[in-house]
Parts: C-alpha cells; structure tokens; sequence
C-alpha cells in the first residue's frame, strides 16, 4: 500500500508566499531607520523564492558526487543541465544516462523521488545534439483543507524536456543552446481562497560556453552557463512567478599524472538571477496585492538582480553559492570524487559534503554518491541527506571499439 501524505494545498506554493513569510520575521529597527532586523536581533534571512526549483537539483551522481561542481568538467551524457556546450568535445558518437534520485528518504517516504535521463549523438567533429527528460514526482498526496478535513487526493509531479545544440567555433571553444518545455501539476484541480489551481507551464533556454586550454600534461577548461532563461509560470490567474533563472562559471584543471592515473580539481560558483525579496515590498498596483519586485519582466529581473539586494552589495555577494570538487580516475575504468557545497545561511543555508564512485567496462558504466548534510538546523538539511544516487551510462560507440571518454 502506497503511503500517502496529509498536506494542505498551500503547502505547494510555500515558494510563492516565502519572501512576505521572511519580511514578518524581520522589524525595523530602530522605527522609521530603513534597517530591518530579525527577532532576535540578528540580521534577516533572506531566500530568494522561485517556480519550480526541481530545476536547479543536480540530477547525475558525477555532479553530485564533486559538490554539485560540474560547469566545466569533462564531458559526459548528462552534460545537458549543467553545460551542453561541452558536449561539442565529447569523445565518443552516442551515449545515453539515466540517474534515479530518490527524495526524503530520511523522512520515510517512499514515492518521491527525481528521475533523470539523457544523452547526446554527435553529428560531426563540430556539432552534437543532446536532449534530456527529467521528472519528478511528489508522491500520492492527501490534500485536506484548513481545518485538516479531507478534500481529496492526488498525484503532484513535474517534468522538464530538454533539447540541445553544441558547436565548436574553434579549436578549443564551443557554444551550447538549449530549449526546454517546463510543466508543473502541483495541485491541479483544487481551490485555495476560492481561486482554482492550474498546471503551471513554461518554456525556457539555456545559453551556454566552454574553453579548453590544453597545457603540456594538464587541461585547464572554463565553464559559461545562463539556465532557466524563459517566461514566468503561474498556477493561478492572478500570480506569475519567476523560474530559476540562474548564472553559472566554472573551472576545472585536469592533470594526467601517467599512462593510468589522472586526477581533476574544479569548482563553481552560482547566483539565482531573480530579484531578490525586499523587506519593505512597494507595490503600485494595490489591486492585486503583488510587490512590483515579483511583477518584474525576465530581463529586468535579471539585470536589477545583480545590485536589488536590501543591505547593499553585501547582501549580494551573500546570494552566490559555491562548490568545490575533485576527480580521480585510474585507466579511465574506476573513479573516486568527493565535494563540498556552501550557500550563505542567510540565503538557505546549504551545506553539505558529497562522495561519489565511478566504475566503467566497455559499453556500461555506473557513478554513485552519497551526501552528508554539514548544517546544524532542520533549515541546513539537505533532501537528500545519507541517500545513495545512481546513474547508469551507456557508451554505445564503445561496441564499435572506439576508446571511452575519461
């Protein structure tokens, strides 16, 4: 029997309604001096809320194994979400992947979890597609009213189709674009204040760069990515909310230490290019209700993110993310990665150790990690704490005998 999940409608759309829950935890102080602080006194927390945030989880256990650092790493089938313009240099014609994320295992749930598959074909020594399909599901839910009545169940899952296109404009630089359709059913078909719930949709593009700069023994690569760059998604005729739209760079620095052994370092930094939350919101349109900062255009919201932050350019260096990572292959057959990732605990507080295990034989391979929450608060605490992920690839230009790319 599936288990199922008691939960308000509501619930689902706590990242529509985040940024005004922060701003009433905060006061200020003193009265009439445009400083807020939190209740106790300390600075505020500051999130910055977004539609469907599925998009921005890792979804392959390489990535996930190095810190979530794979902007400007190797090449791989699950390039797709993080950098498709990498596969330009991908080594091999076709390769497929699939990764299985199961989701708050730590909860004892059983029916959430994100599935991820994707690959790409080369076309020539120049150009290669890829797509990828990723989905996730929210397990059977009970929905219950305000006064926890039951109102019915359901299903919430959403998924995102992907295709992409990679170009090398030289020898050692590519371009990527990707296109993507977004659908989000969180509770369709349900009432919250007398307004009906829809599936939210959207569409979206990923631009993306990578540099490769072969040095004597070594490869020193440069990681571009702006993802999620697309209309707003709503789920009621009153709301649209901002996707997670979102600026990537990265570096990497691969070493071929001898004939057998290689070893990576990388990291990567990430900003959310969405305005973030003010704690005096100003909204010119009283009729709806709806502060102007959420009622921004995609490239105003993307242009004001960078300097809209309420205490200044502090704040803004606080919405950065980091990850670091490293990678070591012996005879390109078996791989050990660990990482770390660091977000600001006044932006969501983050923080977690990963490890992660390659194995690769002719035509199979599969990658493993693990993750470790290093946070002290439920706030810190990761989904996918102490769970093992799994991604299998498949080389298929390996039958043909052509060598695997490390």
């Amino acid at each position: 029997m599936q288990q199922r999940t008691p939960i308000l409608p509501l619930v689902f759309f706590t990242f529509l309604t985040m940024a005004q829950t922060l701003h009433s935890q905060c006061i200020e102080s003193p009265p009439n001096s445009g400083r807020y602080v939190a209740l106790d006194g300390g600075p505020c927390a500051n999130a910055i809320p977004t539609a469907v945030p599925f998009l921005r989880i890792t979804p392959d256990a390489r990535t996930g194994g190095m810190g979530d650092a794979g902007v400007a790493i190797s090449p791989d089938a699950n390039s797709m979400h993080i950098n498709s313009s990498k596969l330009a240099f991908a080594d091999n014609d076709f390769a497929l992947s699939a990764t299985y994320s199961p989701w708050l295992r730590s909860l004892g749930l059983q029916d959430v979890y994100l599935a991820y598959l994707s690959g790409y074909k080369r076309i020539d020594d120049l150009q290669t597609l890829g797509f990828s399909l990723r989905y996730f599901s929210l397990g059977d839910i009970q929905f219950t009213n305000e006064n926890g009545e039951p109102i019915g169940s359901g299903r919430p899952n959403e998924f995102e189709l992907a295709v992409g296109f990679a170009r090398k404009l030289g020898e050692n630089f590519s371009v990527g674009v990707n296109g993507k359709f977004i659908y989000s059913n969180l509770a369709a078909g349900q009432e919250i204040g007398g307004v009906e719930i829809n599936p939210g949709i959207a569409g979206a593009a990923d631009i993306s760069l990578y540099y490769k700069l072969p040095l004597e023994t070594s490869d020193l690569t440069f990681g571009l990515a702006l993802s999620n760059l697309g209309s707003k998604i709503s789920y009621t005729k009153i709301t649209n909310d901002f996707l997670p739209v979102n600026f990537g760079l990265g570096v990497a620095w691969q070493a071929n230490l001898d004939e057998y052994n290689s070893l990576t370092f990388t990291a990567d930094v990430n900003k959310l290019m969405v305005p973030t939350p003010q704690h005096n919101p100003v909204d010119e349109n009283p009729q709806n209700g709806i502060p102007d900062y959420r009622e921004k255009s995609l490239f105003s919201g993307i242009i004001t993110s960078w300097s809209d932050a309420p205490e200044g350019f502090s704040e803004e260096l606080k919405e950065f993310t980091y990850s670091l990572g490293a990678e070591y292959w012996y005879d390109k057959q078996f791989a050990l990665r660990a990482g770390y990732f660091h977000e600001n605990a006044l932006k969501g507080a983050r923080s977690y150790l990963t490890l992660g295990l390659g194995l690769k034989y002719n035509v199979f391979g599969i990658n493993m990690s693990y993750l470790i929450s290093t946070g002290n608060t439920l706030q810190s605490s990761n989904p996918l704490d102490k769970t093992l992920r799994f991604s299998l690839l498949f080389d298929f230009s390996a039958v043909d005998g052509a060598t695997p790319a490390g």
